[in-house]
């Protein structure tokens, strides 16, 4: 199969299948498995210390072996690890974390790496950027079926949503072609000097940019921000305010996710036309933008006393989210190389990682000592230090610009 509707086609497949999983999941755990926001957010973190072990270990090893091998295998682990949590005790929850968060691993770089060699880097910023639209566009689907699965067993949505992985793993086995990646020679892929080089290589290439450094800088306080936002947003929905008579809080929140996620497709596709993605100065001025506002929003999201006020406050954070998250990608592609690429990627994923780990289990204790307002309060103040980085970042990328040096006239 041609690899850019391919991408396209893994895109739409793995966000239909996380929403249906991942929508109503904050739901199921707290009320068929009974989790505290502690537990909750404690959840997360063992997921992120597995991706922080992982991170590192499976990016090497797409840019050795292959990525197309660790795209496949991540995928299967991903599905196995979703499923694995439909059994409501805590232990097992933390246990299918463990594994989502390996495979998910194999994934995150491995993906944008073999989407760039096979397409193009030239294509790669549009293609993350439709790609990014159909991954919303099925985040829509997959929230309308993660709520009609819940109405009937609220761990279903978990179930259907980890078998979808699993079977496009095995789809991927026969259509996904890998025709412009060179892997190492045989002597060097069977030994761990090898992986050590190559990290040493993906870190000389973080070294020799800036920019890189600078970002991976940024991704660290996204981490140390997101995972409270993430765990807590419902809990403090469900436990702050009453609900409207019309419609349980399944169909909210489900109802909630869709507006954010059409709204995300709107913006992305204005962001698509009016923004030049293969001008990493423009996308870094956007994204200073995105996540001020993206911080605004979550502060205002914990302060908010009326019910109305704070759904619209959540939606604004993650509509402005959604549409950083390609851009911030588009970026990073623009400072690498293809031979280190998905070692920076995986070095990326390990800085926000590293950042959930630490910023979880504070917030999640401020949340069960104190209250979840405070806990997402602390969670929203994280994201400015990631916003001056940002900043130091789009100044480093002029800098690297200035100092190119011009290209010779034709005679």
């Amino acid at each position: 199969m041609p690899p850019y509707p391919l991408y396209l086609t893994i895109r739409g497949a793995a966000a239909f299948a996380g929403s249906t999983a991942w929508t109503l999941v904050i739901l199921y755990q707290i009320q068929s498995a009974g989790l505290n926001p502690f537990q909750l957010v404690l959840v997360g973190t063992v997921m992120e210390i597995t991706c922080f072990l992982a991170q590192v270990p499976t990016g090497i090893i797409a840019d050795l072996y292959s990525r197309r091998l660790s795209i496949i295998v991540g995928y299967v682990l991903v599905g196995v690890g979703v499923m694995i949590q439909a059994i409501p005790e805590f232990a097992v929850i933390l246990l299918g974390n463990v594994v989502w968060g390996i495979g998910i691993t194999c994934i995150e770089g491995a993906e944008e790496a073999w989407a760039t060699d096979e397409i193009g880097a030239e294509r790669a910023g549009h293609v993350f950027t439709r790609g990014a639209q159909i991954g919303q566009l099925a985040t829509v689907l997959g929230i309308g079926a993660s709520v009609g699965l819940a109405s009937i067993q609220l761990n279903l949505p978990l179930i259907v949503g980890g078998a979808i992985p699993v079977l496009l793993g095995l789809v991927l086995i026969a259509v996904m072609p890998e025709r412009h990646f060179h892997r190492a020679p045989a002597e060097d892929r069977t030994t761990f000097h090898a992986m050590r080089d190559q990290l040493v290589e993906g870190g000389r290439a973080v070294r020799m940019r800036p920019v890189l450094l600078s970002l991976i800088g940024a991704m660290l306080f996204l981490g140390l921000s997101s995972e409270g936002i993430d765990r807590l947003s419902q809990a403090h929905l469900l436990e702050s305010f009453t609900f409207p008579s019309l419609g349980t809080p399944e169909i909210w929140f489900g109802a909630m996710g869709i507006v954010a996620m059409l709204g995300s497709v709107v913006l992305t596709e204005v962001v698509r036309r009016r923004v030049d993605v293969l001008q990493p100065r423009r996308v870094g001025q956007l994204l200073i933008v995105l996540q001020a506002g993206s911080c605004a929003a979550v502060l205002a999201f914990a302060l908010a006393g009326q019910f109305w006020l704070a759904v619209a406050c959540s939606l604004v954070a993650g509509l402005l989210g959604g549409v950083a998250g390609p851009l911030f990608t588009t970026w990073v592609v623009s400072q690498s190389e293809s031979r280190t690429r998905a070692t920076v990627f995986s070095l990326v994923g390990q800085a926000n990682a590293a950042g959930q780990v630490l910023g979880g289990p504070p917030v999640g204790w401020i949340g069960t000592r104190f209250s979840i307002r405070w806990a997402l309060g602390a969670a929203g103040l994280f994201v400015v230090p990631a916003i001056a980085l940002y900043g130091i970042a789009l100044r480093r990328q002029r800098r690297t610009v200035a100092d190119e040096p011009p290209v010779p006239e034709s005679v």
